[in-house]
């Protein structure tokens, strides 16, 4: 599968789990020869991307694809990745559950097998600014308070996860969706919830989301998002 065709099938997952926001939101993939990053086009929803509504870009946002519109915020993207070698894909979303969540300042705590791949420690948040994160300083700012983490929350805005590739990046951000939502919906209730232990949660990080495990959780989204 050609970088296109990888861009394009995250997005497709993502359309089909909670993340759909009209036009907005994007994934990226770091150019496997070096030469940029390939990145979802503006002006289309996730649901709409196909290989030919993905453009290539340099760090700076000059297209290297033929043609094209390119995010605002690419330089989520081009930041993060210059700032961090390890990550090779990236999610920026706005799924209306880690917005609404991270309004809340509450830690996201493992409720359920989700959690554990956030916690412990918390999830990283980036409180510089709400607005769009537009600018090259902003993007490293936005890389620094990531650090070496695989999510962190922009509040009042939306979310970033990253990963070694596409298929990880996007089920980060699934699994984030998830956790989020679960915990909203317990602390409505009024009640007391309970979560697992910061021991019982990195086990269970380990032996819930493994590298096979993840292989096929990866394999059934892409067949259900068909």
């Amino acid at each position: 599968m050609n970088p296109a065709e990888e861009v394009a099938t995250g997005c497709r997952v993502l359309a089909a789990h909670g993340h759909s926001d009209l036009v907005w939101g994007h994934l990226s993939l770091r150019d496997p020869e070096g030469r940029g990053l390939w990145l979802k086009e503006a002006g289309y929803g996730y649901q709409e991307i196909t290989p030919d509504r993905v453009v290539h870009i340099d760090r700076g946002g000059r297209l290297l694809s033929d043609q094209g519109r390119v995010h605002l915020e690419y330089p989520i993207h081009a930041e993060i990745m210059a700032a961090r070698p390890d990550v090779g894909a990236i999610v920026h979303s706005h799924a209306e559950s880690v917005v609404t969540f991270a309004a809340t300042g509450l830690a996201l705590l493992p409720l359920g097998h989700e959690g554990t791949l956030f916690w412990p420690p918390d999830v990283a948040r980036f409180t510089a600014t709400g607005d769009l994160i537009h600018t090259a300083e902003l993007g490293k700012q936005l890389a620094e308070a990531l650090g070496g983490r695989n999510v962190i929350l922009l509040q009042q805005h939306g979310f970033v996860t990253v990963g070694p590739d596409v298929p990880t990046a996007v089920m980060m951000a699934v699994f984030l969706e998830k956790a989020c939502r679960m915990q909203l919906a317990a602390a409505a209730t009024g009640a007391t919830y309970t979560w697992s232990g910061e021991a019982e949660a990195l086990a269970k990080r380990e032996r819930c989301y493994g590298p096979r495990q993840l292989a096929d959780a990866w394999a059934h989204l892409v067949r259900i998002s068909a």
